[in-house]
């Protein structure tokens, strides 16, 4: 073992077969907390306004660190404060024939509080679909939270955020990566 690395192929016991003991202290890196929701339906939302999305369908959660059903946010468990990656895509939409999308973001949200946005603008080319991701690091303590809201500002016609049972259109992840 050089410079603390070891790499083998097979490890074994000293009888050369069955299970081995890791000691105390070893740390494996997981990668959870982990979860990956989903909006399941089209929402209608207010143009111009910041809006909460309400990821309602669960994908997985490997810690049930994430709420589906009242505040729609992740909170770091107990025992799993951290560096965190999420991500969030969001597909906004508006009828069509009826009004021209003009710009849109999505802002993470870290205990209640703005980190910053993601913002498309199409004003010189309207559309009546766009997708905008967006990713973030956060260090979190345990019960820090973190939310996604949108904004569509439109000409026209009602804006929404397009959501679909099973079909991942609008969707909000994320795992711990590190201490």
């Amino acid at each position: 073992m050089a410079d603390g690395t070891l790499k083998v192929g097979t490890i074994t016991n000293s009888a050369g077969s069955g299970n081995i003991t890791i000691g105390s202290g070893v740390t494996f890196l997981s990668n959870t907390p982990a979860f990956f929701a989903n909006l399941s339906a089209l929402t209608s939302i207010t143009d111009g306004t910041k809006t909460k999305i309400q990821f309602d369908e669960k994908v997985f959660d490997t810690d049930s660190a994430y709420d589906n059903s009242t505040n729609y946010r992740f909170t770091v468990p107990s025992g799993k404060a951290g560096k965190y990656f999420f991500n969030s895509k969001v597909l906004l939409t508006i009828p069509t024939g009826t009004s021209f999308f003009n710009r849109g973001s999505i802002f993470f949200y870290k205990n209640g509080v703005e980190t910053g946005q993601t913002i498309t603008d199409n004003r010189t080319n309207y559309g009546t679909q766009y997708t905008i991701n967006d990713s973030v690091v956060f260090d979190l303590d345990v019960s820090d939270y973190v939310e996604v809201y949108a904004r569509l500002y439109v000409q026209g016609g009602t804006p929404s955020i397009n959501g679909g049972s099973g079909y991942y259109y609008t969707t909000f992840s994320g795992y711990k990566i590190g201490a």
